[in-house]
């Protein structure tokens, strides 16, 4: 089996020209970042679909879920109002 070190030059075709060439490393941590950003997105909405956090979720009786989210909904407020709002309701 061939292995190739993480500093091994690589190229991205579709990639703006001044970005192109790269190294295995940069495209190894690039898909890790995003495979973490869209599992991370398909988490968010299932939870909002099934209203059910992760395991942490049946750690909280209603009342402390509740407040809980309130603390999330506020922090995205905060942030929300320079780009628009957005409700986790």
């Amino acid at each position: 089996m061939d292995e190739l070190d993480l500093s091994a030059p690589g190229r991205v075709a579709h990639w703006p020209q001044e970005r192109r060439d790269t190294t295995l490393g940069a495209l190894l941590a690039r898909m890790v970042a995003e495979t973490a950003q869209h599992a991370g997105h398909a988490d968010i909405v299932r939870e909002m679909i099934d209203g059910r956090g992760g395991s942490d979720h049946d750690m909280l009786d209603a009342e402390k879920w509740k407040r809980y989210l309130t603390q999330i909904q506020a922090a995205a407020d905060t942030f929300g109002s320079t780009r628009g709002h957005t409700s986790i309701n």
